[in-house]
């Protein structure tokens, strides 16, 4: 299935298994550095490949080692990056993961990440492809003002969308967003987004408060599983048993496998289950691709659990 991804592209630096974060005028250390291909859009758009989907990426990228980094990590990993720009004016943005069996903390660069528009993309952008998603919205500083019209524009030409929002990083959390779902096919929320987003404590009440009677939201809950509204209904599925390594990029594999069992015509109960596998086999190993399943992997894997 031919997809395209738009949104950041940037290496993750991994600092592992710190063992409390760092306070203001204070130093800890970390076991092990590693240094990955980062960002949400991209994490997802590996997984999409691993899964057997052609998968185009579009973005933007300084012309300097990162950028070289991030393009060649692409390729390696089967992606079209034809679309990504890589320009001299720009510089390629990164995020530091401070990581902990249990949880993470990232400080990010931007640079590169918010610059991609749609002036960027070229004409007839959609011709050829069955899906478009896009990651990190409260980061997409150029695209987000006509990501409605785009998710539109693609929908016009019979391409499904769907959309990661990501954390707002200054709190605001823009109503704007409620306006583009009107053009979302599925949104794909974490709980502490869905909670910020409808300013609803409890996630059930924020996902029927996000229900716009055409969006298909997506709760991802972490070690609790994920949940989402069908014909009305809660679907819940828990979270697999897996022996965690580095969370970093999870959500953004969950994304790429339930897309690719919904865009399949599978159940939302089924995609779910695919999905949460697929988000947790990608935490067995360092960084958001070192692990990721193929689909014959993340079958076995509920097959293993399940015995069906």
């Amino acid at each position: 299935m031919n997809i395209l991804v738009a949104g950041e592209l940037n290496p993750d630096l991994i600092l592992c298994n710190c063992q409390s974060f760092p306070a203001p005028g204070k130093e800890v250390l970390v076991e092990d550095l590693h240094l990955t291909l980062g960002s949400s859009s991209a994490i997802c758009a590996v997984q999409f490949v691993r899964l057997n989907n052609h998968v185009a990426f579009a973005a933007n990228v300084g012309a300097d080692i990162w950028g070289d980094f991030c393009l060649s990590a692409l390729r390696q990993a089967g992606l079209d990056v034809s679309l990504v720009n890589q320009r001299s004016d720009l510089k390629t943005g990164i995020t530091v993961s401070i990581t902990s069996p249990a949880d993470r903390a990232l400080i990010t660069y931007p640079g590169a990440m918010a610059s991609l528009r749609p002036e960027d993309l070229p004409g007839g952008l959609f011709s050829g492809f069955r899906h478009f998603h896009v990651s990190s919205y409260f980061l997409q500083e150029g695209l987000r003002p006509r990501l409605k019209n785009l998710f539109a524009e693609a929908r016009a030409n019979g391409v499904s969308t769907s959309l990661d929002t990501g954390y707002d990083p200054t709190g605001e959390w823009s109503r704007e967003l409620i306006e583009t779902l009107e053009e979302v096919d599925v949104f794909l929320p974490n709980q502490t987004e869905i909670r910020e987003i409808t300013r609803c404590g409890d996630v059930v009440e924020g996902l029927r408060k996000l229900d716009n009677g055409h969006t298909l939201v997506v709760g991802k809950l972490g070690a609790e599983g994920c949940i989402s509204l069908a014909g009305g209904q809660t679907v819940k599925v828990d979270a697999w048993p897996v022996e965690v390594r580095d969370t970093t990029g999870a959500g953004d594999s969950f994304n790429a496998g339930f897309l690719h069992a919904w865009l399949r015509g599978r159940p939302v109960r089924d995609s779910l289950s695919f999905a949460a596998a697929c988000g947790a086999l990608s935490t067995r190993g360092l960084g958001g691709t070192a692990t990721q399943p193929t689909e014959e992997e993340a079958e076995n894997f509920i097959h293993a659990q399940t015995g069906h």
